[in-house]
């Protein structure tokens, strides 16, 4: 229960408004699941969607602007993913560095793994217009796999889809992923 009321904090005064309605409970080891869809009891309600809420102008001002600004444009435009969750995802995972790489081998400014990077023809994992249109799109085809399920979609990008099908359609229990998903809603959603 540690990690509850400081979630639970942090999102009740946040300024933006949600996307959809956001559940959480926290289990008995401690591991913090995340839903907008409880399929079972213990959850509580952190979220509410707001009807027909457009995100504040000022966050959207907030967005990062430079070098990387248009070509998260162009893959919004392509992939018809959120500009400010392909924005969201840059910051947790690379914090903007297109030459970031990471311990496991993901790279780039959106952290492509090389499987991932081939599946969408990149053959430049640190060229930031290949990334960010192959994470736009690896976040598209999330997004129809696990119906818009932005927790799901976020939980795969990082633990991979098939954990998150293994774990019956539920954020997985590691840690890092656990992680994960909270940090990048909250930028997308304007509360960090």
């Amino acid at each position: 229960m540690k990690l509850f009321p400081i979630l639970l904090l942090t999102l009740l005064f946040a300024p933006a408004a949600a996307n959809a309605d956001v559940f959480a409970r926290e289990d008995d080891s401690g591991t913090l699941h995340l839903t907008d869809a409880p399929q079972e009891s213990g959850f509580e309600l952190l979220i509410e969607e707001a009807d027909g809420a457009a995100p504040a102008p000022a966050r959207m001002a907030d967005l990062p602007t430079g070098p990387f600004t248009e070509s998260v444009a162009r893959a919004a435009e392509a992939s018809g993913v959120d500009a400010r969750l392909i924005h969201a995802v840059i910051a947790v995972e690379s914090a903007h560095n297109p030459r970031a790489v990471s311990p496991k081998g993901a790279a780039g400014l959106m952290q492509l793994m090389p499987a991932t990077a081939r599946r969408y023809g990149v053959t430049d994992r640190f060229d930031p217009d290949q990334n960010v249109m192959a994470g736009a799109m690896y976040l598209r085809d999330l997004m129809r796999l696990f119906n818009n399920r932005v927790d799901l979609v976020l939980a795969a990008y990082n633990a991979g889809e098939g954990a998150v099908q293994r774990h019956g359609l539920r954020i997985p229990p590691f840690l890092e992923t656990q992680r994960y998903v909270p940090r990048v809603l909250g930028r997308y959603r304007g509360t960090r």
